[in-house]
């Protein structure tokens, strides 16, 4: 049964499990120039692995790797691991604040892909919400036209991505538990990650000048004993972060702490600020504000309709 008193906690579980994804974020935004993407990637996801095999031991919980849908696993995979993958190269080059602002667009790409896929209704007031939350976005994004960098449109691109994959865990969810899912998850990181180690790890492709495909390409291990405890303690600080989100969600009512997973945004500007110096403009705090307040008012419409398309599943 459901109190408010574990509304309560589970509001503060999610909290904290934002305020954990923030520091994350900033790990990768601080070493990004001694590592390279992949061997972060790699790194990260066998240390989180490991805490939730660990866990799901110590817990004496059944470790179950089958799939009732191994097509759409697949895809889910490889749409979540190339998602966060732009998310990370977005860090290389964008304050923390704006790179999760323009995340937060995948509750308006879940809403048109539940319509196309998953044949749910979205009525005219959240199809003209979805329209003005695009219109925050596009005021994040500031676009000059006459030279635009589409490299901005990374963690618009990761919200794709998360979308389609969270689409998919909808599906998914009726027969393949959270922690199977999730493992399917890490291996396939881990998977897609030593194909890219094959391919670039010994740095066959890291002559670009540009910092940001320097991340993507260079060579690993060039600098480990800085780079990897940061990347240890991103594994843990992602494998806890999870906990307390899934936790959240488990103790509460989804539609209760789903709408707090926003605070990323608030942590990342104070995280931003606080390592980074970073300070948003007036102009990003409009389209943050704008897309909250979209995505806020699709919770709303969809407790209205019994309809939780975007708010039932955990971002990240």
């Amino acid at each position: 049964m459901i109190t408010p008193q574990n509304n309560s906690k589970g509001i503060l579980f999610i909290l904290i499990g934002m305020a954990l994804f923030s520091m994350q974020d900033a790990l990768i935004k601080f070493i990004y120039e001694d590592s390279a993407l992949y061997e972060l990637y790699f790194g990260r996801t066998f240390v989180a692995l490991i805490l939730l095999i660990g866990y799901l031991k110590l817990s004496k919980q059944k470790i179950n790797l089958t799939t009732h849908y191994p097509f759409l696993t697949i895809l889910r995979v490889i749409c979540f691991f190339f998602g966060f993958s732009f998310f990370y190269i977005s860090l290389t080059y964008m304050s923390l604040a704006m790179a999760n602002a323009l995340f937060f667009s995948s509750p308006f790409f879940v809403s048109i892909l539940a319509t196309i896929v998953l044949k749910e209704k979205v009525g005219i007031r959240r199809w003209a919400a979805i329209f003005i939350g695009f219109i925050g976005v596009y005021i994040v994004l500031n676009p000059d036209f006459n030279n635009f960098d589409y490299m901005k449109l990374a963690p618009v691109a990761c919200a794709l991505c998360y979308a389609i994959s969270m689409t998919i865990t909808k599906i998914t969810s009726h027969k393949d538990n959270v922690y199977t899912q999730m493992i399917h998850l890490y291996f396939g990181a881990l998977l897609i990650s030593i194909l890219f180690f094959l391919f670039t790890g010994k740095g066959q492709l890291g002559s670009f000048g540009n910092p940001t495909f320097q991340f993507i390409f260079r060579e690993w291990f060039t600098n480990p004993s800085f780079a990897w405890p940061f990347i240890v303690a991103m594994g843990c600080i992602g494998a806890f972060a999870f906990y307390f989100v899934f936790n959240a969600y488990s103790i509460a009512s989804p539609s209760v702490v789903s709408i707090y997973e926003y605070s990323l945004i608030i942590w990342s500007i104070l995280t931003g600020f606080i390592l980074f110096n970073n300070i948003p403009t007036t102009r990003t705090f409009v389209g943050v504000s704008i897309i909250i307040s979209a995505g806020i008012y699709i919770y709303f419409r969809e407790k209205v309709k019994d309809q939780m398309i975007v708010t039932d599943t955990p971002n990240r």
